[in-house]
Protein backbone atom coordinates (compact mmCIF):
# COMPACT_ATOMS: atom_id res chain seq x y z
CA UNK A 1 0.00 0.00 0.00
CA UNK A 2 2.03 3.54 -1.02
CA UNK A 3 0.18 6.38 0.26
CA UNK A 4 0.81 9.99 -2.11
CA UNK A 5 0.38 12.83 -0.05
CA UNK A 6 0.36 16.55 -0.69
CA UNK A 7 0.73 19.30 2.41
CA UNK A 8 -1.22 22.74 1.47
CA UNK A 9 -1.14 24.79 4.49
CA UNK A 10 -3.91 27.81 3.87
CA UNK A 11 -1.32 30.74 4.96
CA UNK A 12 1.60 32.01 2.66
CA UNK A 13 3.04 34.86 3.75
CA UNK A 14 5.81 35.27 0.38
CA UNK A 15 2.27 33.94 -2.02
CA UNK A 16 -0.45 34.83 0.00
CA UNK A 17 -3.14 31.53 -1.09
CA UNK A 18 -0.66 30.08 -3.26
CA UNK A 19 -1.53 26.42 -3.04
CA UNK A 20 -4.73 27.21 -4.62
CA UNK A 21 -4.34 29.91 -7.03
CA UNK A 22 -4.48 29.28 -10.75
CA UNK A 23 -1.15 28.66 -13.00
CA UNK A 24 -1.75 27.52 -16.41
CA UNK A 25 -4.87 26.58 -15.97
CA UNK A 26 -5.44 24.79 -13.02
CA UNK A 27 -4.61 25.35 -9.30
CA UNK A 28 -0.90 25.16 -8.28
CA UNK A 29 -2.14 21.98 -6.14
CA UNK A 30 -3.41 19.95 -9.26
CA UNK A 31 -0.05 20.06 -11.07
CA UNK A 32 1.40 17.64 -8.38
CA UNK A 33 -2.21 16.31 -7.02
CA UNK A 34 -2.94 14.78 -10.19
CA UNK A 35 0.26 13.18 -10.51
CA UNK A 36 -0.55 11.10 -7.80
CA UNK A 37 -3.62 10.19 -9.34
CA UNK A 38 -2.33 9.22 -12.26
CA UNK A 39 0.54 7.13 -11.08
CA UNK A 40 -0.39 3.48 -11.14
CA UNK A 41 2.08 2.82 -7.99
CA UNK A 42 0.23 4.90 -5.69
CA UNK A 43 -2.68 2.89 -4.11
CA UNK A 44 -4.41 6.14 -2.15
CA UNK A 45 -4.13 9.65 -1.98
CA UNK A 46 -4.21 12.02 1.22
CA UNK A 47 -4.10 15.79 1.53
CA UNK A 48 -3.39 17.13 5.09
CA UNK A 49 -4.37 21.16 4.77
CA UNK A 50 -5.74 23.78 7.29
CA UNK A 51 -8.15 25.05 3.82
CA UNK A 52 -11.85 23.86 3.56
CA UNK A 53 -11.81 24.70 -0.34
CA UNK A 54 -8.65 22.79 -1.05
CA UNK A 55 -10.10 20.02 1.09
CA UNK A 56 -13.24 19.73 -0.60
CA UNK A 57 -11.43 19.98 -3.69
CA UNK A 58 -8.99 16.87 -2.99
CA UNK A 59 -11.68 14.87 -1.77
CA UNK A 60 -13.95 15.68 -5.00
CA UNK A 61 -11.30 14.44 -6.93
CA UNK A 62 -10.96 11.10 -4.46
CA UNK A 63 -8.82 11.97 -1.94
CA UNK A 64 -9.01 10.15 1.42
CA UNK A 65 -11.30 11.95 3.99
CA UNK A 66 -9.06 12.46 6.76
CA UNK A 67 -10.49 15.44 8.26
CA UNK A 68 -8.69 18.96 8.41
CA UNK A 69 -5.09 19.63 9.58
CA UNK A 70 -4.94 19.76 13.84
CA UNK A 71 -4.25 23.38 14.14
CA UNK A 72 -1.30 23.21 16.04
CA UNK A 73 0.16 21.70 12.39
CA UNK A 74 -1.14 24.70 10.60
CA UNK A 75 0.95 27.71 11.64
CA UNK A 76 4.31 28.80 10.37
CA UNK A 77 6.31 27.31 12.60
CA UNK A 78 5.18 23.46 12.07
CA UNK A 79 7.41 21.33 10.47
CA UNK A 80 7.03 18.98 7.52
CA UNK A 81 7.61 16.07 9.78
CA UNK A 82 4.80 16.66 12.04
CA UNK A 83 2.34 17.38 9.00
CA UNK A 84 3.38 13.67 7.66
CA UNK A 85 3.50 11.81 10.90
CA UNK A 86 -0.62 13.02 11.47
CA UNK A 87 -1.12 11.79 7.50
CA UNK A 88 0.43 8.26 7.65
CA UNK A 89 -1.95 7.83 11.41
CA UNK A 90 -5.00 9.26 9.85
CA UNK A 91 -4.60 7.43 6.68
CA UNK A 92 -3.53 4.02 8.13
CA UNK A 93 -6.86 4.55 9.71
CA UNK A 94 -8.73 4.16 6.39
CA UNK A 95 -6.41 1.74 4.46
CA UNK A 96 -4.36 -0.59 6.40
CA UNK A 97 -0.73 -0.50 6.58
CA UNK A 98 1.64 1.39 4.75
CA UNK A 99 4.34 0.39 2.69
CA UNK A 100 5.49 3.71 1.37
CA UNK A 101 4.96 7.13 2.26
CA UNK A 102 4.99 9.51 -1.19
CA UNK A 103 5.24 13.28 -0.33
CA UNK A 104 5.10 15.13 -3.35
CA UNK A 105 5.66 19.27 -2.41
CA UNK A 106 2.57 21.14 -4.26
CA UNK A 107 4.64 24.73 -4.77
CA UNK A 108 6.98 22.55 -7.28
CA UNK A 109 5.19 21.68 -9.68
CA UNK A 110 7.56 20.39 -12.42
CA UNK A 111 8.63 17.33 -11.40
CA UNK A 112 7.95 14.63 -14.04
CA UNK A 113 5.68 11.93 -13.62
CA UNK A 114 8.97 9.39 -14.58
CA UNK A 115 10.59 11.42 -11.10
CA UNK A 116 7.65 9.85 -8.76
CA UNK A 117 8.21 6.39 -10.41
CA UNK A 118 12.12 6.16 -10.32
CA UNK A 119 12.24 8.04 -6.55
CA UNK A 120 9.90 4.69 -5.60
CA UNK A 121 11.97 2.26 -7.62
CA UNK A 122 15.06 3.64 -5.86
CA UNK A 123 13.21 3.31 -2.79
CA UNK A 124 12.43 -0.13 -3.35
CA UNK A 125 15.96 -0.98 -4.31
CA UNK A 126 17.77 0.56 -1.41
CA UNK A 127 15.43 -0.02 1.43
CA UNK A 128 16.58 3.13 3.10
CA UNK A 129 14.78 5.23 5.83
CA UNK A 130 14.19 7.94 3.01
CA UNK A 131 14.58 9.16 -0.33
CA UNK A 132 14.63 12.79 -0.73
CA UNK A 133 14.87 14.73 -4.56
CA UNK A 134 18.33 16.42 -4.91
CA UNK A 135 19.84 18.41 -7.74
CA UNK A 136 23.40 19.55 -7.95
CA UNK A 137 24.00 22.57 -5.72
CA UNK A 138 24.86 25.99 -8.17
CA UNK A 139 27.32 27.32 -4.87
CA UNK A 140 29.35 25.23 -3.09
CA UNK A 141 30.46 26.13 1.08
CA UNK A 142 33.91 24.39 0.32
CA UNK A 143 34.18 26.71 -2.98
CA UNK A 144 32.24 29.56 -2.98
CA UNK A 145 29.78 29.73 -0.13
CA UNK A 146 31.43 32.78 2.38
CA UNK A 147 29.91 34.20 5.60
CA UNK A 148 31.60 36.77 7.90
CA UNK A 149 33.05 36.24 11.40
CA UNK A 150 33.13 38.59 14.55
CA UNK A 151 34.73 41.05 12.80
CA UNK A 152 32.91 41.07 9.42
CA UNK A 153 35.57 39.45 7.55
CA UNK A 154 34.60 36.91 4.94
CA UNK A 155 36.02 33.04 4.57
CA UNK A 156 34.95 30.08 3.36
CA UNK A 157 32.23 28.42 4.74
CA UNK A 158 34.14 24.94 4.96
CA UNK A 159 37.30 25.17 4.58
CA UNK A 160 39.62 22.45 3.54
CA UNK A 161 43.58 22.29 4.40
CA UNK A 162 45.43 23.86 1.05
CA UNK A 163 41.92 25.42 0.47
CA UNK A 164 40.13 24.91 -3.06
CA UNK A 165 40.35 26.87 -6.04
CA UNK A 166 38.54 25.46 -8.54
CA UNK A 167 35.27 23.93 -7.56
CA UNK A 168 35.85 21.03 -9.43
CA UNK A 169 38.38 20.29 -6.08
CA UNK A 170 35.14 20.22 -4.24
CA UNK A 171 33.30 17.68 -2.41
CA UNK A 172 30.52 17.14 -4.02
CA UNK A 173 27.08 18.62 -2.14
CA UNK A 174 23.80 18.28 -2.92
CA UNK A 175 20.49 21.07 -2.86
CA UNK A 176 17.60 19.88 -0.59
CA UNK A 177 14.70 19.95 -3.94
CA UNK A 178 11.36 20.79 -2.26
CA UNK A 179 9.70 17.99 -4.22
CA UNK A 180 9.34 14.43 -4.18
CA UNK A 181 10.28 12.06 -0.70
CA UNK A 182 9.30 8.38 -0.54
CA UNK A 183 9.64 7.75 3.59
CA UNK A 184 9.43 4.09 4.98
CA UNK A 185 6.33 4.24 7.08
CA UNK A 186 8.38 2.42 10.26
CA UNK A 187 10.83 5.40 10.28
CA UNK A 188 8.33 8.26 9.75
CA UNK A 189 6.52 6.74 13.11
CA UNK A 190 9.60 6.50 15.28
CA UNK A 191 11.76 9.57 14.52
CA UNK A 192 11.49 12.92 14.94
CA UNK A 193 13.17 14.55 12.34
CA UNK A 194 14.30 13.89 8.73
CA UNK A 195 17.79 12.63 9.49
CA UNK A 196 17.71 10.53 11.89
CA UNK A 197 18.29 7.85 9.27
CA UNK A 198 19.98 7.04 6.43
CA UNK A 199 18.15 9.53 3.78
CA UNK A 200 19.69 8.94 0.28
CA UNK A 201 19.03 11.48 -2.58
CA UNK A 202 16.82 11.23 -5.80
CA UNK A 203 18.40 13.31 -8.01
CA UNK A 204 17.01 15.89 -10.61
CA UNK A 205 17.92 18.68 -12.91
CA UNK A 206 17.74 21.56 -11.66
CA UNK A 207 15.07 23.22 -13.63
CA UNK A 208 12.72 20.81 -12.28
CA UNK A 209 13.31 21.59 -8.88
CA UNK A 210 12.11 25.45 -8.29
CA UNK A 211 9.90 25.69 -5.40
CA UNK A 212 7.30 28.45 -5.45
CA UNK A 213 8.52 30.91 -1.99
CA UNK A 214 8.27 34.40 -3.69
CA UNK A 215 6.23 36.17 -6.27
CA UNK A 216 9.36 35.90 -8.83
CA UNK A 217 9.62 31.71 -7.99
CA UNK A 218 5.72 31.77 -9.33
CA UNK A 219 6.10 33.53 -12.68
CA UNK A 220 9.29 31.60 -13.22
CA UNK A 221 7.61 28.39 -12.85
CA UNK A 222 5.04 30.12 -14.55
CA UNK A 223 7.19 30.68 -17.63
CA UNK A 224 8.74 26.85 -17.73
CA UNK A 225 5.22 25.30 -17.07
CA UNK A 226 3.84 27.44 -20.22
CA UNK A 227 7.10 26.20 -22.28
CA UNK A 228 6.81 22.42 -21.35
CA UNK A 229 3.31 22.88 -22.58
CA UNK A 230 3.85 24.68 -25.99
CA UNK A 231 6.36 22.17 -26.19
CA UNK A 232 4.26 19.02 -25.58
CA UNK A 233 1.79 20.32 -28.27
CA UNK A 234 4.13 20.55 -31.09
CA UNK A 235 5.87 17.40 -30.18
Amino acid sequence: MIIGHIGARKGSKGVPGKNFRPICGKPLIDWSLDQLFDCPLVDAVVVSTDDEAIYAHAIAKGALEIGLRPAHLATDTAGKWGVWQHALEASEALTGPVTAFLDLDCTSPLRLPEDITQALALFAREAPDMVMSCCEARKNPYFNLVEPDASGALHVSKPLPGGVVARQQAPVVYEHAASTYVVAPAYLKKAKSLYEGRVIPYLMEADRCVDIDSPFDFKLVEFLLTERLKEAQHA
